[in-house]
């Protein structure tokens, strides 16, 4: 049963489905790149809207095509709309084939530690070592999942009261923080 209370998409009833589907939650942060945090967060309920309902089999058995149009159609869920809907349902295909359509068993099945769960966070379409430390840190802060060695594994994005990722936005003003420490982080490589 999940039991957060995300307020990351910044809108009522996109953060109420991030609250209550972990697939929303994933598909979330897989939308989180090239693109404003709250407004790729926003993609699941799109979706939702879309499909009357979010359902991991009813995404991963749509026509791709068909599927991809509903993700570019604006409000796109994302500005690449068609690939990120690829993205969507590549996700939703490998959950299905590896965790049986159950999201939370990524983090659950097994008993898995922070370095374990990095891993299988990893093996994800599309989840570089970046998202995957990042979405780690997400579910050890807002999930509450308690997986030994979890804050070593998600690195910095760990760290306690950070304000560096979406792992750490839980309201407006947080998300104003990690806009500003991201705002920093980039004047500082390019002044390098």
């Amino acid at each position: 049963m999940v039991s957060r209370t995300v307020c990351i998409a910044q809108d009522p009833d996109a953060d109420a489905l991030l609250s209550t589907d972990d697939f929303a939650l994933l598909v979330g942060m897989a939308l989180d790149q090239q693109f404003p945090m709250e407004h790729a967060f926003r993609g699941p309920q799109k979706i939702a809207d879309r499909m009357g309902g979010f359902d991991i089999r009813k995404i991963a058995a749509a026509d791709p095509q068909e599927f991809e149009e509903l993700a570019a159609t604006p409000p796109a869920i994302h500005r690449y709309g068609r690939s990120m809907g690829r993205r969507v349902q590549e996700l939703a295909h490998f959950i299905i084939d590896n965790y049986d359509g159950d999201t939370s068993a990524l983090w659950t099945s097994g008993d898995p530690d922070g370095k374990e769960l990095l891993k299988r966070l990893k093996a994800l379409p599309g989840f570089g070592d970046q998202k995957a430390r990042i979405f780690l840190a997400l579910l050890g802060k807002q999930e509450g999942i308690e997986a030994k060695g979890w804050r070593e594994a998600a690195g910095a994005y760990g760290e306690v009261d950070s304000r560096r990722s979406v792992a750490d936005v839980t309201d407006a003003e947080s998300l104003a923080q990690v806009r500003e420490f991201k705002k920093q982080a980039k004047a500082a490589a390019k002044s390098k």
